[in-house]
């Protein structure tokens, strides 16, 4: 077995650049605390948050931190279920979701350990470039 970089830390830090000028970058510590509740609802806050005008970054900065997740996961040969979904399509989520509620449990388990370590990240680089409030 050969050691391979994943570079999770780098992509996080990736993210939050990409991220820091729409004022989302909070969303990292709800990202962190929804990795409790599984990859289920980790993918479907993106829906929730598309539904609303004023949400729409937060939902597009969940929906990189997902795909990230699946990008990292591909490298190890594992391909998380990914389909483009709409969240006013009932059909596709629902496909999507079936997809992830029978992904391999072993996999599942070694996925959410590396979301919660890529968003375990994303608040540490969250707190060195996050823009200071405007009060």
């Amino acid at each position: 077995m050969t050691w391979k970089l994943y570079e999770i830390d780098r992509i996080a830090q990736k993210l939050v650049l990409e991220f820091r000028d729409q004022d989302v970058l909070g969303e990292s510590h709800k990202m962190r605390t929804t990795t409790a509740y599984g990859l289920e609802r980790f993918w479907g806050e993106h829906l929730r948050l598309d539904q609303k005008e004023q949400d729409q970054q937060k939902a597009a900065f969940w929906k990189a931190t997902w795909d990230a997740l699946c990008q990292i996961m591909k490298q190890a040969g594992v391909t998380i279920p990914n389909d483009k979904v709409n969240s006013k399509d009932t059909s596709s989520i629902k496909s999507m979701s079936e997809k992830l509620w029978a992904f391999d449990i072993e996999q599942r388990k070694v996925a959410l350990a590396i979301l919660v370590e890529l968003c375990n990240s994303l608040v540490w680089w969250t707190q060195r470039y996050k823009k200071p409030s405007r009060r």
